[in-house]
């Protein structure tokens, strides 16, 4: 059986303020009573209404405290607030659903010190805490400025009720007056208990000042906001009455039939064009203005064709992807010969959006290749083999950024860019789109359109283009883009970065022969009626149509020269005269004339400072034969030959190499050779511009040839960059110069150790009939170029 205490005041003798008393304890969640207001709260658990029973048999006093964690069960000192208030119960109610509702009056302050019993109700001891009533002169201030601040707060609020301003206006204390004002602001639970908790008046009246400045300026903009609103709301009332009385003029006129018919034709045709819902508005808005607008106004048919434009423009339109990897392998290799990489990049991109079409982004590719290589006709390719549109913007010339966004429709005759009024003529959301020639884009006074293209070609940013003309956001990025460029030099770094370069190199000797025989020839034929005729070209018609008629990295040539003799042939068959069977070596003299290009070609002999170097050219590659002499002087040095600077460069550190190592080298040098001797060094085909680090050992081995008269071998050709430490560093265009050298008779090729990984891209009849020498440093390039020692005293006797 549990005994229930009673609680018991501790007596003092009269006058003195008790130190300490005792009273029911009631907690709170979320509710904070002040001194002298009174405050309503509801009691929900058992304990709790059971200590309001025990206060209602005494004086009807309790305790209120706030709990500092609303949802703990636990109630002790640490989980109370340590001030509260003491207050008088006036009424209990009970409610339908079990709770108790509780109409009490604060008293004063309390600090709470112990927590005496929890069952069956909750006692506690508490501290009075006094509240000094005097008022000074700065005090007296703060209140007449509370108050009127207070005052501006319930004229803007529609919450706080005018009884309130009276209860603070007759408040005569500091504290009372921050504590009726404190209860009646709209504030958090932590805000009041803070508000309780500071017990000197003229800080807590400051702090609810503080409290009634950041009210003010709410209360201000709410006020603002809702002005602005009712004028808004004014205006369109104002409107629509306007456009009525327009309807009305309309309907007397006699042209309301015609043009609520040609409105509702435009809404009908925004709703099927599938528009996002931000440009869907944007079209529904300037429905609107064209119905408000006389139709004789000259801005109807700016907001006509403007719509026009959105309606047309495809929003969610989109092909399927043929996804069929091996037929996608077929139509490359049926369009296109060679390319493997391209071929091999565009599976991969078929096979990864196979596996993960909602992840993959397209890839912004770059064809970058000599003129004719293929890039054109390989975008079309590729856009056949996945079953998309294929759509195409030539940029070369371009010098104006509206052609890439558009102009703004404040301009007469405004339009959109080229690249939506390309995808209006793809008419799907996802087509193959080349963009040629984009090293041919230029920059004027009329902006850059290069800087215009980083948005388009931008897999981060090109879901959201803004054209200029159509002003809202175009998803870009379902577009699979392809540009092509010669050369990558003149594109900016920044947009640079955002292409995924793809090179095509020239066609070697080899793949022109296959590309004339599977594509070029039977094309020919059909355009020239000749493919009943029987008409054919043998291989070695075919090769040296390649080589002495045309120097080219692609094939547009090959095929205009292949159209020359096909032309010649169909006249021979117009005027009656039998139609040769086969077009042959012998017989290109007369269909084509006189060779018109002559390939280099290995030395007859072994010759004295004469190096046969190679190059890579745009027509593929060449050999590049190396001259030295010397002459009495004054130890100059001459390059001629049109060398650009980094040749110059290579071919002065040679000679320094030589000079550097000429005791080593055997050279037998004496006094000042150098200084009496002048050295000229020639590279034959002087009208032919040349530059490039690859000639380095090719003319230190002419060099040191020339000064120790050991002759170079004839069957020799090399490449590499040298270093003043004899060091060959690697180069590039290794394929085009080694087919080069093979086409000109050279059985030996030297090159850099670190070029030896590229032998693997050479036909493998080019390295059967081929030896290979890496290479690391220059002495063994010359124990392999040049004659033995016994070998050149016996030519020279």
């Amino acid at each position: 059986m549990v005994t229930t205490p009673r609680r018991r005041n501790r007596r003092r003798p009269a006058g003195a303020a008790p130190e300490f008393i005792e009273l029911p304890l009631v907690p709170r969640r979320r509710a904070v009573v002040y001194p002298r207001l009174i405050a309503p709260f509801l009691v929900g658990r058992i304990r709790s209404a059971r200590t309001i029973e025990e206060a209602m048999m005494g004086d009807n006093r309790v305790a209120v405290f706030l709990q500092r964690d609303p949802e703990s069960p636990e109630v002790s000192v640490e989980s109370l607030h340590s001030i509260g208030t003491e207050a008088i119960i006036g009424r209990v109610l009970k409610m339908p659903d079990g709770s108790t509702q509780v109409w009490s009056q604060g008293q004063r302050r309390l600090r709470l010190v112990e927590v005496i019993q929890t069952e069956p109700y909750y006692l506690g001891r508490f501290q009075p805490i006094e509240e000094s009533a005097e008022k000074d002169v700065p005090t007296e201030a703060l209140m007449r400025a509370v108050l009127v601040e207070f005052e501006r707060c319930v004229k803007l609020s529609r919450t706080l009720p005018d009884d309130g301003y009276v209860a603070a206006m007759n408040a005569s204390e500091p504290g009372w007056l921050a504590d009726t004002i404190g209860s009646a602001l709209e504030l958090d639970v932590a805000v009041r208990q803070e508000l309780l908790e500071i017990l000197d008046p003229a800080e807590r009246l400051e702090r609810v000042r503080q409290l009634l400045v950041k009210e003010l300026n709410v209360l201000e903009i709410q006020t603002k906001i809702h002005t602005q609103v009712q004028e808004e709301v004014e205006k369109s009332q104002r409107e629509f009455l306007l456009r009525e009385q327009i309807k009305a003029i309309q309907r007397e006129l006699g042209d309301t039939d015609l043009l609520m018919r040609e409105i509702n034709e435009l809404k009908e045709k925004v709703a099927a064009a599938g528009m996002p819902e931000v440009v869907a508005k944007k079209a529904e808005g300037e429905i609107e203005r064209l119905q408000a607008m006389p139709q004789m106004s000259p801005e109807v048919s700016v907001i006509r064709t403007y719509l026009d434009w959105l309606i047309t423009l495809p929003w969610s339109v989109r092909t399927e992807d043929d996804l069929d990897i091996a037929r996608a392998a077929k139509v490359l290799d049926a369009n296109h010969y060679g390319l493997e990489r391209v071929k091999e990049r565009i599976l991969e991109y078929m096979a990864v959006r196979r596996l993960a079409a909602d992840k993959l982004r397209s890839p912004i590719l770059c064809f970058v290749g000599a003129p004719g290589v293929g890039k054109t006709s390989l975008g079309r390719s590729i856009a056949q083999a996945l079953g998309r549109k294929f759509v195409r913007v030539s940029l070369g010339g371009i010098r104006d950024e509206a052609e890439i966004r558009g102009h703004r429709r404040t301009y007469v005759g405004a339009l959109p860019g080229r690249v939506l009024q390309t995808m209006r003529a793809a008419g799907t959301v996802n087509p193959v789109f080349m963009l040629d020639e984009i090293d041919k884009v230029g920059m004027d006074f009329r902006g850059d359109p290069s800087s215009a293209l980083l948005e388009v070609l931008d897999p981060e940013q090109n879901n959201g283009f803004s054209d200029h003309y159509l002003d809202v956001p175009y998803d870009l990025s379902q577009v699979m883009f392809i540009t092509t460029a010669n050369y990558m030099d003149p594109v900016i770094p920044a947009l640079r970065d955002r292409l995924e370069v793809v090179e095509l190199p020239g066609y070697i000797e080899e793949e022109k022969l296959q590309i004339a025989r599977r594509f070029l020839v039977p094309k020919q034929l059909e355009e020239h009626g000749l493919a009943e005729r029987g008409l054919r070209f043998s291989t070695g018609a075919l090769r040296e149509i390649a080589r002495s008629y045309t120097r080219e990295a692609g094939v547009r040539n090959l095929e205009r020269e292949i159209g020359a003799i096909c032309r010649k042939v169909a006249r021979q068959v117009a005027e009656g005269k039998p139609s040769p069977g086969h077009v042959t070596t012998q017989s290109l003299t007369h269909y084509l004339g006189q060779h018109k290009f002559f390939w280099g070609a290995a030395e007859e002999q072994d010759e004295v400072g004469v190096a046969m170097g190679v190059a890579r050219t745009e027509a593929g590659g060449d050999v590049l034969p190396v001259e030295v002499t010397l002459m009495e002087g004054k130890g100059v040095l001459i390059l001629t030959g049109q060398l650009g600077d980094v040749m110059r460069e290579s071919a002065q550190a040679g000679v320094s190499y030589a000079r550097s190592r000429a005791s080593d080298l055997g050279l037998g040098l004496r006094g000042k050779f150098f200084e009496e001797t002048d050295i000229h060094i020639h590279v034959p085909a002087g009208a032919v511009p040349k530059d490039g680090p690859s000639a380095g050992i090719t003319m230190a081995t002419a060099l040191i040839s020339a000064l120790s008269r050991r002759p170079v071998r004839r069957d020799v050709a090399m490449t590499g960059e040298i270093t003043l430490r004899g060091r060959v560093l690697p180069v590039g265009g290794l394929k085009e110069k080694i087919l080069a050298a093979h086409r000109a008779g050279i059985t030996e090729f030297v090159l850099p150790k670190k070029n030896e990984k590229d032998l693997e891209e050479l036909p493998a009849n080019v390295r059967r009939a081929m030896h290979f020498a890496a290479v690391g440093e220059m002495g063994e390039v010359l124990e392999l170029a040049l004659v033995s020692q016994a070998t050149a005293s016996l030519v020279a006797v």
